[in-house]
């Protein structure tokens, strides 16, 4: 057996790693990878192995990071089966979808300027044609149902609590007469997140590839985190202002969502309308609202308690239309206003913060980490001024910096998650982290008596 690290390593993005076993191949992923326009067209378009050759694909997720160069992947051949959960096959479909309509629409982007200095034409990345081809070679699998991917191989999904529908992924092989446990931690997420589950830890591995995207820190309480949430949307709505919150489309919209939801029916923040204005983000919390299986406990009880749903309350609106998302900005009501994108560099939410920027009564929450030289992270960094469309806007709103609110596990979170395997596992390898998390999470292993913890270089293969 044999495993090869075709993405995710030494970096975050691009989750690809390829196992072959009994003359088969059978891929970990197809994420893509996230970087400088031209690497990353080069990365995602040229896989280091045959697509055609592959025969069978396990996807953890549907981050665009693990599940994004699917398309790529059919375009050049591969004609199996994609096993996913559930509700991941709703949530991919939906975001490979849009990924492809921005694919077309940045190579338009580009090509208008290729074409005024002489230049040839890009193609996109893959479309939204070859988004929806993919969509139809999804086969959905109950958490724990066993399924066979290739042959000598039976896996299972186990929930991540990361986002809706993400999943670790046990891999009971049988090769030449050896019997092997791999594990494969997808994104792990956090315990005592809303509307989702808590992450299954394992308890028994041979092998296990693991996420380390935080390996060097710990995560604040997310209960701390909305709290301080729920003191700025108070003391806003008290001086009649808008409350503007950029956030990603799958996962954190419906979390705040849902707080809010929580904070009104309990009397804690005065009751105002809430706008989700986004359209993958509705298209997403649609898809939240037909998988209630994947709902924690605590939601069922306060859905159940409150009698209404999590993601629908009699305040919450769902923008549908861009007359609806501008009409929005003639009004001076307060209300709070969730838009995509997480780090305010495109979409809906940038239209509102430009209008809402300058008025001292309003807020922007920022409730995710932001990339630098994004509007995201200007406004985090509290800059007096900001160019938004090319004209400068003073800051004269509250900016709050929310933390704790991450959908990974942090670095307590991901030591236990190993050290669970540690009487059985004879190897770990690190990957969708950058080096330095990688390098904290080895020592503190290391420091639990476990030495064969490993960080594999991008295309680096181990056999089995």
């Amino acid at each position: 057996m044999r495993i090869n690290f075709h993405g995710a390593a030494h970096t975050v993005t691009g989750s690809q790693h390829l196992l072959e076993i009994n003359g088969k191949k059978l891929l970990l992923d197809c994420g893509m990878y996230q970087g400088k326009r031209a690497e990353a067209y080069a990365r995602n378009v040229n896989f280091h192995y045959d697509p055609q050759g592959v025969d069978a694909v396990i996807l953890s997720h549907a981050h665009i990071d693990h599940a994004g160069n699917l398309p790529n992947l059919v375009k050049q051949g591969y004609e199996g089966n994609i096993f996913v959960t559930h509700a991941t096959k709703d949530i991919a479909s939906t975001m490979l979808a849009d990924s492809g309509h921005i694919q077309e629409s940045d190579a338009e982007y580009v090509n208008k300027k290729r074409a005024q200095r002489g230049e040839e034409p890009v193609e996109p990345l893959y479309t939204k044609a070859d988004a929806e081809e993919v969509a139809g070679m999804f086969t959905g699998v109950d958490y724990v149902e066993a399924f066979e991917p290739i042959p000598g191989v039976v896996a299972r999904f186990y929930e991540a609590g990361h986002i809706l529908g993400s999943a670790g992924v046990s891999l009971q092989i049988e090769e030449k007469g050896r019997k092997i446990h791999l594990w494969f931690s997808g994104d792990i997420g956090r315990f005592n997140l809303p509307l989702l589950r808590d992450p299954v830890l394992p308890t028994h591995a041979d092998y296990m590839i693991m996420e380390c995207t935080y390996g060097d820190k710990s995560h604040n309480d997310p209960a701390l985190a909305f709290d301080e949430f729920r003191k700025a949307v108070k003391r806003t709505i008290e001086r009649s202002g808008k409350v503007i919150v950029p956030a990603f489309a799958v996962g954190r919209t419906q979390e705040i969502v849902y707080h809010l939801n929580q904070m009104m029916y309990e009397g804690d923040v005065p009751r105002v309308p809430v706008y989700v204005d986004s359209p993958l983000a509705v298209k997403a919390s649609d898809i939240f609202k037909n998988h209630l299986e994947c709902f924690d406990d605590e939601t069922k009880e306060f859905v159940r308690d409150s009698r209404h749903p999590a993601l629908d309350f009699p305040m919450l609106n769902y923008v549908r239309s861009v007359d609806e998302s501008k009409a929005l900005n003639e009004r001076t009501d307060p209300m709070v206003i969730i838009s995509a994108s997480g780090m305010a560099e495109t979409g809906r939410v940038v239209h509102h913060i430009r209008n809402n920027v300058e008025n001292p009564r309003n807020t922007i929450c920022i409730v995710s980490w932001q990339a630098p030289e994004t509007l995201g992270r200007r406004l985090a960094d509290r800059e007096p001024e900001v160019r938004i469309f090319g004209d400068i806007y003073k800051r004269n709103c509250e900016v709050v910096t929310i933390g704790g609110l991450s959908g990974h596990a942090g670095q307590d979170l991901l030591v236990k998650y190993a050290t669970g395997v540690k009487a059985s596992v004879k190897d770990i390898y690190l990957v969708h982290g950058e080096e330095k998390q990688a390098m904290t999470l080895k020592e503190l292993l290391k420091g639990q008596g476990m030495d064969r913890v490993h960080y594999p270089d991008m295309h680096d293969s181990v056999d089995i």
